[in-house]
């Protein structure tokens, strides 16, 4: 059961939350959705309202998803899911249900696809893309390090709807 709070009743360390414990980026419908694990993000202000940041590359079956719908959620989860997490982030949607092999239950907030399972949810509505690109990279030992292959992520904005807390 989860309640729905205010995101600046949020009490935990972006930097420990989405860098250290990892977030799953789902988008789809309840019938119909891909995962992906991330490790890279932010959440701040933006436009007068509260906003993550999410950075998908182009080769990600997860884009595909993020790109159709308005909606995505980022999900948070308790450690004993880190085998969960690490198999969506290695594993693609396209070759197996990632949400079956996780034994992950499916619901939906402003029609945007999350996990029961867990610990915090935020339901965001798209309202920003852009494609990174490489030229204005200011260290230049980014793009070597990070992108050997060029495939430069997709940065996208989204407009945080809810937060949901498991009760």
């Amino acid at each position: 059961m989860f309640e729905k709070i205010d995101p600046k009743a949020l009490d935990q360390n972006v930097f420990s939350l989405i860098g250290d414990q990892w977030m799953l980026i789902t988008a789809g419908t309840e019938d119909e959705c891909n995962t992906m694990t991330a490790s890279w993000g932010g959440l701040g202000v933006l436009w007068g309202k509260p906003v993550a940041t999410v950075y998908i590359r182009p080769q990600r079956y997860t884009l595909e998803f993020v790109e159709r719908e308005d909606t995505f959620t980022l999900c948070f989860f308790g450690e004993e899911y880190r085998k969960a997490l690490a198999l969506c982030g290695s594993k693609s949607g396209r070759d197996i249900d990632k949400v079956k092999e996780c034994g992950f239950t499916v619901a939906t907030a402003e029609g945007a696809p999350y996990f029961e399972e867990a610990d915090l949810v935020l339901v965001c509505r798209k309202a920003y893309w852009q494609d990174m690109d490489p030229t204005h990279f200011l260290d230049e030992e980014i793009d070597g390090k990070w992108y050997p292959q060029k495939d430069y992520h997709r940065i996208f904005i989204g407009e945080i709807l809810e937060v949901l807390r498991k009760v």
